[in-house]
């Protein structure tokens, strides 16, 4: 329930295990829906009326766009809402899923996944959400269980669709997934709250574009190119233009003025590192997805098989996604306790000891759960650490594209993954009943790769910032003085800002504290050690303000006075329809006071910018008065043209 504070409702209240909840439902909802093909991959052909290779692009065409979709959704996010964004990701699911369960034919197939793969977003987006609305004592544990839901899903999600596959009409899996999407879609209506952490500006389409462009011809390539041949001309073109085109975008986003990516914050250390990190790990973690369940459904005739079915297959590697789940409190507290440096790099140590296990043991069903729960619990360790660190290092307003693109960075790894284990297992076979099928040693040089993987993103985080210690003089002496930050946010009006959220930030652009204002636009950051930091202001509607402080165990007060966005604009015309220079055109407040003024151009028009949501009366008079009221709401626009009447002056 939520109060008036001199007749403005205030904001509801967060409730943050709700919104936790949530999240990582939306989060595993979206993974499911990435595993719930795989059972039908066999069936696809004859389900459908297709050969193989055009089938297989109900799988590519997902892949490729969640690529797209990811870095794009989440600079949007950041610009016009992230919830918003979260709620058109879930919309394209349940869309995608309906097309796909009517669907018969390759073609609408094909459109169905491509619009579920569109909903990728949805992850980054949840722990972007997370970062704007939860105290920062439940940040940690929630965007590790969310970062997880991605491995949850997917192991989930296999044993119930082999399930299903068998058990009913192939068509139930995509009604059950639209099912699922609405239900997602529902809940983050009634429980989410929308973030009043905006970037603002104008959207970079050129730089989205040609990332676009770029990512398909680098994923098309990867994906496929087992199919057309590593060295054809239409593999080599794909990789060669993506270089070219990555090139050119980049280019184009260090000089734009808001860019889709802002590759001086993803140059960073701990950011570029991160996604480094993130792009072998992603490789190690499908490895995983790759080789176990085909050991488990290879014919007993070759030595190392064991004949189970997809559903047994599922059933065995549902307990890593369960795993996963377990470790996200764990990964938080090691992050909270020794930094989430440490928490990467023991998460990359456990991953490459699940697969040496896995290695001399992988004879038995009982071997295979173990080794596979071993390797989920570092997945589950490392995974949660990878947005503490993306968040650790960028502005509180980039949140949602750095996550992006470090979720971006995963899905590169696991597409090479799937690629570079698809040549080494098609290349090393044995003949089984008149079929080739993949090798035990095959098998092996996949996990081989997969535990270097796992070393080498340990080496790579290696390389990251660790967390500060004091020096021994601080040990010995008092702790130093805690400082303050105070002030009021309020608006070009006068009036204060209400839930607007103040982010003050350290010299390397480690988030250091977070606070929101109060009805009356009152904010106070406590517990500020002495040194100098950076204070960005921001509030919906309105511009953002940043300032740099300097604390020595002291108070400072700070007070943002932030412009609102919104815009009055239009044309004052003659009876005859010809624009009136000279014309002046004023805008007064719900309560007839005067807020600002102009004087029309050559031909006419004027533009009022500046000016926070409201109702206003808009008015010009040269020779006959016109009159409009009007309603501004957020950071919108409204043209208001003034017709003049009446007889001009001889």
């Amino acid at each position: 329930m939520t109060h008036a504070v001199d007749g403005v409702p205030e904001p509801p209240k967060v409730r943050p295990g709700a919104v936790v909840a949530v999240l990582a439902s939306g989060g595993i909802v979206v993974s499911l829906m990435q595993t719930l093909v795989i059972p039908l991959v066999p069936k696809l052909p004859s389900l459908l009326g297709a050969t193989p290779a055009d089938t297989s692009w109900a799988i590519t065409a997902t892949l490729l766009a969640a690529a797209v979709a990811t870095p794009t959704v989440g600079r949007l996010g950041d610009m016009y809402g992230k919830r918003r964004m979260l709620l058109f990701s879930l919309l394209m699911l349940i869309a995608g899923s309906v097309l796909c369960a009517m669907s018969d034919t390759l073609a609408p197939m094909v459109a169905g996944r491509t619009l579920q793969g569109l909903a990728a977003g949805v992850i980054p987006l949840g722990i972007s959400i997370m970062r704007d609305e939860l105290p920062p004592e439940r940040l940690g544990g929630a965007t590790a269980l969310m970062s997880a839901s991605l491995g949850v899903g997917g192991a989930l999600g296999l044993p119930a669709a082999a399930f299903i596959a068998e058990k009913a009409d192939w068509h139930m899996l995509f009604w059950g997934s639209a099912g699922l999407g609405a239900i997602a879609a529902a809940l983050v209506l009634g429980v989410v709250p929308e973030s009043k952490v905006r970037t603002g500006g104008r959207f970079d389409f050129p730089g989205a574009l040609g990332l676009s462009i770029a990512l398909l011809c680098l994923l098309l390539a990867i994906s496929k190119g087992a199919d057309w041949g590593w060295g054809s001309e239409l593999t080599l073109g794909l990789l060669g233009g993506a270089v070219v085109v990555l090139l050119v975008w980049g280019w184009w986003e260090l000089r734009t003025r808001q860019p889709l990516v802002d590759l001086r914050t993803t140059a960073r250390r701990q950011v570029l590192l991160t996604n480094i990190a993130s792009i072998v790990f992603g490789f190690a973690m499908f490895a995983m997805s790759l080789v176990l369940p085909q050991l488990l459904q290879a014919p007993e005739a070759t030595g190392y098989g064991m004949g189970q079915t997809i559903l047994a297959a599922g059933l065995v590697m549902a307990p890593n996604g369960l795993v996963m789940m377990a470790m996200a409190p764990v990964s938080a507290r090691i992050s909270r306790t020794m930094g989430p440096k440490v928490t990467l790099m023991t998460g990359a140590v456990v991953v490459a000891a699940g697969y040496a296990l896995t290695l001399v043991l992988m004879s038995e069903i009982w071997q295979l759960v173990i080794a596979s729960s071993i390797i989920g619990a570092g997945i589950g360790l490392a995974y949660g650490a990878m947005p503490a660190l993306v968040m650790g290092a960028v502005p509180v307003s980039e949140t949602a594209a750095a996550n992006s693109l470090n979720t971006l960075m995963r899905s590169i790894g696991t597409s090479v993954s799937s690629a570079v284990a698809g040549v080494i297992l098609a290349s090393m076979t044995m003949t089984v009943g008149g079929t080739a099928v993949p090798s035990r040693d095959g098998f092996q040089v996949v996990l081989v790769i997969a535990a270097v993987a796992s070393l080498a993103a340990l080496v790579v985080a290696s390389f990251l910032p660790g967390r500060k210690k004091p020096a021994p003089a601080e040990v010995e002496q008092e702790p130093a003085p805690a400082g303050s930050l105070t002030g009021t946010m309020r608006g070009t009006g006068g009036g204060g800002i209400d839930g607007g959220v103040v982010t003050v930030t350290g010299p390397d652009g480690r988030q250091i504290s977070r606070t929101r204002s109060g009805a009356d636009g009152g904010f106070a950051v406590t517990g500020l050690r002495s040194g100098s930091y950076t204070v960005v202001a921001t509030a919906k509607g309105f511009e953002p303000e940043a300032a740099s402080i300097a604390l020595n165990g002291s108070g400072v007060a700070r007070d943002f006075t932030l412009t609102a966005t919104g815009r009055i604009h239009g044309r004052v015309t003659a009876p005859d329809g010809t624009g009136l220079a000279s014309a002046t055109v004023t805008v007064t407040g719900a309560h007839g006071e005067q807020v600002s003024s102009v004087v029309t151009g050559s031909d006419g028009r004027y533009e009022l910018r500046g000016l926070p949501s409201g109702e206003y009366t808009v008015v010009t008079s040269l020779y006959a008065p016109s009159v409009r009221q009007v309603s501004l709401t957020g950071e919108g626009q409204v043209t208001v043209d003034l017709d003049l009447t009446g007889t001009a002056p001889a």
